[in-house]
């Protein structure tokens, strides 16, 4: 990790490439595909979850991994379809369930980061992705304003 003025450079493995940026949208809960998100509007569903009726639409998500079924990839993919889905992802735990979703989401997706990412990027912040160049970039929310 590499701080420098008002910008925080995390490193970490690319799952999918691409350049995107965007309003982090962050949970340390699990997200279920089927049954956890609405696909036609970009947002949370799942009834006990943190993150219930806020839209994760053009925004980068950072979360812990995908929960459930294997349809979990098919919902995320019907968000692209609908030109809801996230504009990257950042998740901790790498399983076939989430890299197929992030493969079909087509977004810039990374995991293995040199930090932790729920210590470091709070909802709000602007993030900019790199998974080319296997970067992220946090400008802090209070240092935007």
């Amino acid at each position: 990790m590499d701080k420098a003025l008002d910008r925080i450079t995390l490193s970490g493995r690319r799952v999918v490439g691409g350049k995107a940026s965007g309003e982090a949208l962050v949970t340390t809960e699990t997200i279920s595909g089927w049954g956890g998100i609405n696909e036609r509007e970009g947002s949370i569903i799942e009834l006990r979850h943190e993150l219930r009726g806020q839209s994760f639409a053009g925004k980068v998500l950072v979360f812990p991994g995908a929960k459930g079924s294997s349809g979990w990839s098919a919902y995320f993919h019907m968000c692209r379809m609908n030109g809801v889905a996230p504009a990257a992802m950042i998740f901790t735990r790498l399983t076939t369930k989430v890299a197929l979703g992030c493969v079909v989401t087509r977004v810039p997706a990374m995991t293995d980061c040199d930090a932790d990412p729920f210590e470091t990027i709070e909802t709000g912040d602007w993030v900019e992705v790199d998974a080319d160049a296997g970067t992220i970039t946090v400008t802090k929310k209070a240092d935007r304003a």
